[in-house]
Order: structure tokens, then C-alpha cells, then sequence
């Protein structure tokens, strides 16, 4: 399953990460190899259905603790791209890398989420007839299996990292309420939390303001700013405010191949995003 990127070769060494030499240790000893700062790298991707590409020798890379945001018209190839990087889609030519050695296109779903891959789609899954803390809980990642969980008890040290999760999502007041009494936005909240219960490297999130309040969008754009750096982040918006508050770097994909990338400013100002997507 562990194969060396071949992209790497050539490149300097040293990392960007922030992990001590270069690697991140998962709660299941996997190791993300971080070397080169590099935490997921996509080569010449094509993905075609009855004839239509959806993915177009796409080339993308993203930096450990980078937070990037995704935009494009619909039908540019975001969702294809994301279910290419969780093993929904598999490629018909090109390469996927997790860190340095880990190969998506190798991988099955349950092997790359439990990599430390984790997405979160539009429309917020969250089980709804049991309390915020128990959907915290019940997202850690720990032994699954019946036997373990029949004789599973709550402890300290999972209580503390539920509580610290609450804190980070502000849902600290409302641990005790049902999930389907949350808000729109709370639930979005509450689904980040569980991918963080699992202590993912990568957050894939789309789409994550839509339906929010002003208010709402403002709070999870501090949330996502506090998770860059500790994790990588790939968001998929359409809200270019929302966007606007977040993002250091741009990548525009039209036609499933990247049109431009940059800062907001750079991509806003290019005459072909302009033309095929922001002058809509």
C-alpha cells in the first residue's frame, strides 16, 4: 500500500508542517509523511462518465496546515475531485498521495478515512434522537467492535477530549441537548466536531456556510481559522464573502481542470474566472 509520490523527487527536503521530522502519528500508528510539507497531492486525474470528463488531468497540492478554499461554476468537477480523494470515485488515469507514501488510488474508503482523510458533505448527518455529547462520543475513534463497545465505559480522559471539542464548536451549553433540536448551523458544528473526534489530518468540507445566519457563517469562519495549522483544510464555497474571510489561496476549477489559482484578489481579477464563473 506504501508507495514513495514520484512528485517528490527532486524537491528540497525540509518541512512546512510543523511536525516533528516531517511526519504526523495517527491515533491507529499510521504515519503521514510530511517530509516535504506536503499533505495531499493529486497528478493529472481524469475521471470520465458516459464519455463527459468530469475530472481533466486535474494537478492540485495542498500543504500540511494549509487552509484552501475550492470554487468554480457547477459541474467544474469539486464533488468528483473530493470523492476521487476518499475512494468513492477511482480515476481512470493519474495519482493520488496522502502525505509522501500513502496511495488513494491503492486504498479503500475505510482505509483512507482511517488515514486521517475526513469529509463532511453539504447537508449535515448527525444522529438526531441523541444528545450532542453522546454524537461526540459515539464519533471517537477507538475499537468499534461489538464486544469492545458492550463493555465501553466513559471515561476521564474521553470526557475531557469531548468537552475540549465542545469548547472548540461552542456547543459547551448544549451538550446535553438532542441533535435534531439544534440549529442549521449547530448541526454543521456538531458534524465537524465528530470528524474531529476522529482526529483526521485532511478536513474535506462542502459547502459547510450554506444555510447559515450571518452570525452563524462569521462564528465557523474563527473555527476554521483555529483548525488550520493543527489541520489541513480543503473547503468547497460558493459564498465569496465567506471565502474572502478565510482563504490565503484560491484554486478556481472550470471544466474539471484548474482554471487559476491565488489569492482572492489574483483570481477575482483573472478575465477567465470572470468570464466563466464570477461574472454569472
Amino acid at each position: 500500500m506504501r508507495m514513495m509520490a514520484p512528485w517528490f523527487k527532486g524537491k528540497q527536503q525540509g518541512s512546512g508542517s510543523g511536525e516533528a521530522g516531517g511526519y504526523a502519528r495517527l491515533v491507529n500508528d499510521e504515519v503521514v509523511d510530511l517530509t516535504h510539507g506536503v499533505i495531499l497531492y493529486l497528478d493529472d486525474i481524469t475521471v470520465s462518465f458516459d464519455g463527459f470528463r468530469a475530472l481533466n488531468q486535474l494537478t492540485l497540492s495542498i500543504d500540511a496546515g494549509e487552509l484552501r478554499c475550492i470554487i468554480g461554476p457547477n459541474g467544474a468537477g469539486k464533488t468528483t475531485m473530493m470523492d476521487c480523494i476518499t475512494g468513492k470515485t477511482r480515476p481512470d488515469s493519474g495519482s493520488a498521495y496522502f502525505g509522501q507514501a500513502m496511495d488513494l488510488t491503492r486504498m479503500t474508503e475505510p482505509e483512507i478515512a482511517a488515514a486521517g482523510i475526513g469529509r463532511k458533505f453539504q447537508k449535515p448527518t448527525v444522529f438526531e434522537r441523541h444528545s450532542v455529547f453522546e454524537n461526540l462520543e459515539l464519533a471517537l475513534k477507538q475499537d468499534k467492535r461489538v464486544r469492545h463497545s458492550l463493555v465501553a465505559r466513559v471515561d476521564e480522559a474521553v470526557r475531557d477530549r469531548v468537552s475540549d471539542t465542545l469548547r472548540r464548536i461552542r456547543l459547551e451549553g448544549e451538550a446535553e441537548r438532542m441533535a435534531g433540536l439544534l440549529s442549521h448551523g449547530q448541526k454543521q458544528w456538531l458534524e465537524i466536531g465528530m470528524l474531529l473526534m476522529q482526529e483526521p489530518r485532511l478536513l474535506l468540507l462542502d459547502e459547510p456556510v450554506a444555510g447559515m445566519t450571518d452570525d452563524e457563517t462569521e462564528r465557523t469562519a474563527e473555527l476554521f481559522q483555529s483548525l488550520a495549522g493543527e489541520h489541513s483544510l480543503v473547503v468547497v464555497e460558493h459564498d465569496m464573502a465567506f471565502v474572502a474571510s478565510i482563504a490565503n489561496t484560491v484554486t478556481v476549477l472550470h471544466e474539471g481542470r484548474v482554471l487559476a489559482e491565488g489569492t482572492l484578489d489574483k483570481v477575482q481579477s483573472d478575465p477567465q474566472v470572470i468570464e466563466v464563473y464570477l461574472g454569472r
